[in-house]
């Protein structure tokens, strides 16, 4: 990780690309609006999580642990986001 704007920026890309798929979802599938925009407020929930914790290491005077927390973020943003859009796939295939 390069440094910690870099990663708000990708905690800020995933939002929107989560974002603009449900907007798509919601376009071409009315019906199932209500469901795909409480998965939008999840992950805007999701969002703001990861910035508190992008925010405040455990411990920042510690190198080494700051850098295992942050690939832990990063492990945990990635495998966070792949769920989201796992339950917007089984929104919409029902």
């Amino acid at each position: 990780m390069a440094n910690l704007r870099v990663l708000k920026k990708e905690i800020d890309y995933r939002l929107e690309e989560f974002v603009f798929d449900c907007e798509m979802a919601a376009f071409v599938q009315p019906n199932k609006e209500e469901s795909i925009v409480e998965l939008m407020q999840k992950s805007i929930e999701l969002r703001n999580l990861l910035y508190c914790k992008a925010n405040n290491p455990a411990e920042p005077k510690n190198r080494s642990l700051v850098k295992k927390h942050y690939a832990a973020l990063r492990r945990d943003m990635v495998a966070s986001y792949a769920a989201l859009f796992e339950e917007l796939s089984e929104v919409c295939n029902k």
